[in-house]
């Protein structure tokens, strides 16, 4: 054996016993120990002061701590510098599978070549400061009990040192559903459970023992390594990984002192593949990632959950134990730093923007730092984009109402023979963290309120889940993802669909499309947006490669019989398209906004012209607050008049000057309104014109309402009403009907208040408001046609 240069040392035990705990699951790791603690021995760090040597664990382990000398116990463990075992995947399978095998091969390995390794310490600790630690986690059951919180403390503390060697991504946990069962925290929710339900207390234990037992993951580091081995090239040879990791230096820092939440966006099955490999690359540990019950595919769920995936029910309201049993879990993990990471939108989105968050798991965690089981959690924003997706037309498919393939394991190859075909890049950037903490504190979280001097030492914060905790969760969430869009980059890819997607039954040359994107390549100069190399596009030759890439995935058609090539929207793939230019818009949404304000001002100077646009804009902001996620008003206002800037530098010298203020957008080289917010106010005026002919008094049937207005909007995108077919989708025609059932359009028993109009006027009025919101949008696509002396759309 050969070890790496190190001084055998112990920690001073002052007058007390010394006790060493050793760790060592084979004899060659005990022997190696032996060796090591002989030397500690006789050297001068000990003074030659005799010490027992325990296993960390066991009946000698019992006896020891029952003599009530209150030694110091010093865990130690063999850490090895390079994995004795042979390198193959079958080998790493064997060591999942069977721990035992694994012992063995190691020790044949280290007899033929003799490995690198390093004992080392974990941080000491007397058995009394043990017992009082363990009385404040668990409620006392014995003795028997003790020592395996003793062992467990002594593993974990051998576990930290370990990692200053070997990197954190050999963090895991240890015992968690034992810890979590007899902790004192859990057994008063037991109780609690048991009264609010008024079933046997034992009954509600062992029901929520078996859902811990359904949802706890293992954190193995061979079933990390062999299940992305396994699923690597899911994205390996379709994308190259493109990862911004500036943020993570920071991150790192929160992490030695707090859990951290990773909250991407998601767009691909792969996104925690790719994720894991950037986090593992900078030498983050694993996390531990949430999947849907739908995700369990036999062959992969074992091997998948020892990688840290923890799979749950998509929807468990309704069950209390369950409910508490995710929180626990939860709290517990967060409590122990470990690190988690889910998807907010409920799943893959539909049109490539974020989907609205779903807060449930947001609560559990925030429960943990409500009730003071944790000091704070870092909520992290991860944008992950991709230059396009193989999966993307399926998605498309979903929005005409084709149905979704259900997962599997016959999906998962297909799944994965589809991603052979390299489509060009995945772009990981990170957001500013977030406190969870300050961000529940900044929305008024009425849970944080709570002290815990106002507790004793056996009771339990309660957190009341009130309509203003929600309120708060929802801020939060939202701030989330607006940090995850301020970090997403504009791709060539949307710039391309953005241009193309704003003509109508047109084919534009190179030269055209080059046109339309300039001033947008100079808008996201002058703003310092994100962006993966768009800077091409100035060229024709760039242009070309975009548009080529949408050719070759089928979104883009390209006639080439005549004096140039020509291109436009596939027919049929309108929505696909959309996708790809909906992944950059949320950068042009407030300036969409500004300019429809200023159509809004009319003839009104000064202050009042002032006060007009800003209320035409929050109006705006509230029309369109189920599409896009904005700042809170404070910060949007900032923005408006930072839109404003860009504009005119010299709007505040236009007081009273209503002729320069219409000529604003006229001078203007870049107006985005119609290409950005066109297809969301045509759904949404589809879906407020079948309300307005809805009869009052008849309940709205919400699935039969998005048939007729499917119906009806193919009717109106022949007619020539409609700017284009990528309006006709079901994701958009619902956040439209949200937002009608957020004003009280849908109910017939929306009585209006005294003094308000009745149910059919109201929806009359949110037709014509929509409808006013349209002709704006075209009237801003016919000024920048005129400006560009290019044909303008039609009015509805």
């Amino acid at each position: 054996m050969t070890t790496q240069a190190d001084t055998p040392s112990l920690p001073d035990a002052g007058d007390r016993p010394l006790v060493v705990l050793v760790d060592a699951p084979s004899n060659v790791e005990r022997r190696l120990v032996d060796r090591w603690l002989a030397a500690a021995r006789n050297g001068a760090s000990t003074g030659g002061r005799g010490l027992e040597v325990l296993p960390a664990e066991g009946q000698q382990l019992a006896g020891r701590l029952t003599r009530g000398d209150n030694p110091l116990l010093v865990p130690v463990r063999v850490v090895w510098s390079a994995d004795p075992e042979p390198d193959r995947t079958l080998a790493r399978l064997a060591d999942v599978l069977t721990r035992g095998w694994a012992l063995r091969a190691r020790a044949r390995a280290a007899r033929r070549t003799p490995p690198q390794h390093r004992v080392v310490v974990g941080r000491p600790a007397t058995v009394r400061e043990l017992m009082r630690r363990h009385r404040q986690e668990r409620e006392w059951s014995g003795n028997a009990d003790f020592v395996r919180f003793v062992a467990r403390q002594a593993k974990l503390a051998l576990d930290r040192a370990e990692r200053t060697l070997t990197g954190n991504r050999f963090k895991v946990p240890r015992e968690v559903a034992g810890q979590i069962v007899g902790s004192a925290h859990f057994g008063r929710e037991l109780r609690r459970l048991a009264a609010e339900t008024g079933r046997p207390e034992d009954e509600v234990a062992d029901e929520a023992a078996a859902d811990l037992e359904s949802i706890v993951a293992s954190l193995d580091p061979s079933a990390v390594d062999l299940f992305s081995g396994v699923l690597r090239p899911m994205h390996d040879k379709a994308w190259t990984v493109h990862a911004d990791t500036a943020g993570l230096a920071p991150l790192r820092e929160l992490n030695a002192e707090h859990a951290l939440v990773f909250l991407p966006s998601h767009r691909s099955y792969t996104d925690p593949f790719v994720l894991a490999d950037v986090l593992r690359s900078n030498d983050f540990p694993r996390n531990h990632v949430l999947g849907g019950d739908n995700l369990r595919i036999l062959g992969l769920e074992a091997l998948a959950r020892r990688s840290g995936i923890i799979f749950i029910r998509r929807s468990f309201g309704g069950d209390p134990v369950y409910k508490s049993v995710v929180r626990e879990y939860f709290s517990w993990l967060v409590a122990k730093r470990f690190n988690l990471e889910w998807y907010m939108e409920g799943g893959r989105t539909r049109t490539g923007k974020l989907r609205p968050p779903k807060y449930g798991l947001l609560a559990d965690v925030a429960s943990a730092v409500e009730t003071r089981r944790t000091e704070d959690v870092y909520l992290v924003p991860v944008s992950i984009i991709h230059d396009q997706l193989q999966e993307v037309h399926q998605m498309a498919a979903e929005q005409t109402g084709a149905a979704k393939t259900p997962e599997g394991l016959r999906w998962l190859m297909g799944y994965a023979r589809a991603q052979r075909r390299p489509v060009g890049g995945v772009h990981v950037s990170f957001g500013e963290p977030l406190s969870l903490r300050g961000a529940l504190s900044a929305a008024n979280d009425p849970a944080l309120d709570v002290r815990p001097e106002s507790r004793s030492d056996d009771e339990d914060i309660a957190v009341e889940d009130s309509a203003a905790r929600r309120l708060a969760l929802q801020k939060t969430a939202f701030e989330v993802f607006v940090r995850i869009n301020r970090v997403t980059p504009v791709t060539p890819i949307a710039l391309a669909a953005l241009a193309l997607l704003g003509v109508r039954d047109r084919a534009l040359t190179l030269s055209q499309v080059r046109r339309v994107v300039e001033p947008v390549l100079d808008y996201v100069d002058a703003r310092g947006l994100p962006h993966t190399g768009i800077a091409a596009l100035r060229t024709n030759g760039g242009v070309a490669d975009a548009l080529l890439s949408l050719r070759r995935e089928k979104v883009v058609s390209a006639y080439t019989e005549g004096s140039e090539p020509v291109f436009s929207i596939e027919p049929g793939h309108h929505i696909v398209a959309a996708f790809y230019r909906n992944s950059a818009i949320h950068h042009f949404v407030t300036r969409a906004i500004v300019e429809l304000a200023i159509l809004e001002v009319g003839d009104a100077t000064g202050r009042a012209a002032l006060a007009t646009g800003f209320q035409a804009a929050l109006d705006l902001r509230d029309l369109l607050k189920y599409e896009f996620f904005f700042p809170d008003k404070e910060t949007f206002r900032d923005e408006l008049i930072s839109e404003l800037t860009l504009i005119d530098p010299d709007w505040r010298s236009a007081d009273g000057d209503t002729a320069r203020t219409r000529k604003m957008l006229r001078q203007s080289r870049f107006l985005c309104a119609h290409r950005v917010l066109r297809s969301f106010v045509d759904a949404q005026w589809v879906v407020a014109e079948r309300l307005a002919q809805h009869d009052p008094a008849t309940p709205v049937d919400e699935d039969e309402l998005l048939e007729r207005c499917a119906a009806v909007g193919q009717q109106l995108l022949l007619q020539g009403k409609l700017h284009g077919p990528e309006s006709l989708s079901r994701e958009l025609f619902a956040s439209a009907l949200r937002l009608a059932s957020n004003r009280g359009l849908l109910a017939p028993d929306s009585a209006a208040r005294e003094g308000e109009p009745d149910l059919a006027t109201r929806r009359r009025a949110f037709a014509a408001e929509v409808r006013g919101v349209v002709e704006r949008v075209v009237a801003i696509d016919e000024t920048d046609a005129t400006n560009r002396q290019e044909s303008a759309g039609v009015r509805p």
